[in-house]
C-alpha cells in the first residue's frame, strides 16, 4: 500500500473489520479509531492468542505501528485500562505507541445507568443498545454537558463539570425514571483522576499529529467501528449507533481536513451474507433453519455482548447504498467459506414494496419493514473455499457469486 486507507463496515457491523485491519496494519505507520466507543468489538489473534479490542486500534499488536484514539471516540477510562492490561504481554511501553486525543469525551458510570434506564423504558420499541453508555455520552457531548479528557488536567474545573453532570444524571434517574441512583460523587471523582493518571502521558493533540504526519507522507489506516447501516445519519434510524459509522464521520472524528482525508482509498468490508445485532427492519433475515445454519457455521455471536446475531442472505440493495455513500473504491468480502455448505445461495438484488420494485435503499423504516427481498439464486459450490488466496482457484459458482456483487454495486 502506497497511500492512506480507510477500512469500514459496509453492513450493520461485525463484518470482520478488525481482522482486516490486523492483517494490513504492518504496512502502515499509524492506525486510527475515529468514532464509537467500547460498544465496538474487534477480535484479532496474535502469536496464537486471542485479543478482543473495543477501544484500542487493531494495530496495537504490531511492532512499529503507532495507534491513535481520535476525538470522535468516546472513552471509558476503565475499559481502556483493561484493554491496555490485556495487551501488555505484547506492548511493554505505550508511550509513542498509543495516542489518545485530548478532545475525546469520557464515558462515566452514570452514562451506563441512563443507557439502561432509557432502554428499559422503551419496552418493545427498544433499540438494542449494548448498554455501554455510548448513547448518553454522545448526548452529553452535543448537549454541551460532556467532559473531555483535556478537562481532567485542571482538577478544580473537572470537579465543577462533574458535579453538574452528576447531579443532572441523578435528577433524570430519580425523577424521570423513578429509580434509585447509587453512585457516589466523591468516589467517582477520585476514581476518574486515578485512572487518568495512568494514561495522561498518552494524551495528545491528535488532530495536529495526524495533519503533520499525513503531510509528511506517512501512511495512515483509518479503522471504522460498527457499520454504515448503523450510521446516525445514513443508517436505519432510530435503530442505529450514536456516531457517524460511515466515511462521513472521518473528518469530524479526527480533526483532519477533507482535502487530506480525500487522498485515502476507501475499502468496505462485507460478509458474504448479512447479520445484525439489535432491533430494526432486516429485509433478508431468515428466521428458519437456514438462518440458524448461517449463525452456527459463521459463529455469529457478538464479541461485545455475546448476543446471537440475526442472520440472512446478502442484501445488495443495502450494500450498493453503502458503496455510494462511502465512495467505496474496493470491497473486501469475508466469510465466503460459510456458504460452502449450502445447495443454493440467494442474493437480494432489489426489494418488492407493495408491488413496486425498489433498487435504492429507503430512508423510511415503515417502507423498509414492508419490503420483501427479490432474490437471484446461485447454485452452491459445495466445496471448501477456506484458506484460498488466489481468486482464480475459486469454484465457478463462487466466482458467479462475486461477479453478482460486482455487477450490482459497481465496485470490485
Amino acid at each position: 500500500m502506497k497511500e492512506s486507507l480507510i477500512i469500514l463496515g459496509s453492513q450493520w457491523g461485525d463484518e470482520g473489520k478488525g481482522k482486516i485491519v490486523d492483517l494490513l496494519a504492518p504496512e502502515f505507520d499509524y492506525v486510527v479509531r475515529y468514532q464509537g466507543g467500547s460498544n465496538a468489538g474487534h477480535t484479532v489473534i496474535a502469536n496464537g492468542k486471542k485479543y478482543t479490542l473495543h477501544l484500542i486500534p487493531s494495530g496495537i499488536l504490531h511492532e512499529g505501528v503507532k495507534n491513535i484514539i481520535s476525538n470522535g471516540v468516546v472513552v471509558d477510562l476503565e475499559e481502556l485500562l483493561k484493554e491496555m492490561d490485556q495487551v501488555k504481554d505484547v506492548v511493554k511501553d505505550f508511550k509513542d505507541k498509543l495516542y489518545i486525543s485530548e478532545r475525546c469525551h469520557i464515558v462515566f458510570p452514570y452514562h451506563k445507568i441512563l443507557d439502561s434506564l432509557s432502554e428499559k423504558s422503551k419496552g418493545k420499541d427498544k433499540v438494542g443498545t449494548t448498554l455501554k453508555g455510548i448513547g448518553p455520552a454522545y448526548m452529553a457531548k452535543y448537549a454541551r454537558t460532556g467532559i473531555r479528557i483535556v478537562d481532567l488536567f485542571d482538577k478544580e474545573y473537572f470537579r465543577i463539570r462533574l458535579e453538574k453532570a452528576f447531579n443532572e444524571a441523578k435528577e433524570i434517574a430519580e425523577k424521570v425514571y423513578g429509580e434509585t441512583f447509587n453512585l457516589d460523587l466523591n468516589e467517582l471523582y477520585e476514581n476518574t483522576l486515578s485512572n487518568f493518571e495512568k494514561i495522561k502521558d498518552l494524551v495528545a493533540d491528535t488532530s495536529y499529529l495526524l495533519d503533520k504526519v499525513m503531510k509528511e507522507g506517512k501512511k495512515v489506516l483509518f479503522e471504522g467501528a460498527q457499520g454504515t447501516m448503523l450510521d446516525i445519519d445514513m443508517g436505519t434510524y432510530p435503530y442505529v449507533t450514536s456516531s457517524n459509522a460511515s466515511a462521513l464521520g472521518i473528518c469530524n472524528g479526527t480533526g483532519v481536513a477533507p482535502k487530506l482525508i480525500g487522498q485515502a482509498k476507501v475499502y468496505g468490508v462485507s460478509k458474504a451474507y448479512t447479520t445484525r445485532v439489535g432491533e430494526g427492519p432486516f429485509p433478508t433475515e431468515l428466521n428458519d433453519g437456514i438462518g440458524e445454519r448461517l449463525r452456527e457455521e459463521g459463529h455469529e455471536y457478538g464479541s461485545t455482548t455475546g448476543r446471537p446475531r440475526r442472520c440472512g442472505w446478502l442484501d445488495l440493495v443495502a450494500l450498493r447504498f453503502a458503496c455510494r455513500t462511502n465512495g467505496i473504491d474496493g470491497l473486501i468480502i469475508t466469510k465466503l467459506d460459510v456458504l460452502d455448505v449450502f445447495d443454493e445461495i440467494n442474493v437480494c438484488v432489489a426489494y418488492d414494496y407493495e408491488g413496486q420494485i425498489i433498487t435504492e435503499f429507503p430512508a423510511s423504516l415503515q417502507v423498509l419493514a414492508k419490503c420483501k427481498p427479490i432474490y437471484k439464486t446461485i447454485k452452491g459450490w459445495k466445496t471448501s473455499t477456506k484458506g484460498l488466496k488466489d481468486i482464480t482457484k475459486l469454484p465457478e459458482n463462487a466466482k458467479e457469486f462475486i461477479k453478482t456483487i460486482e455487477e450490482n454495486t459497481g465496485v470490485k
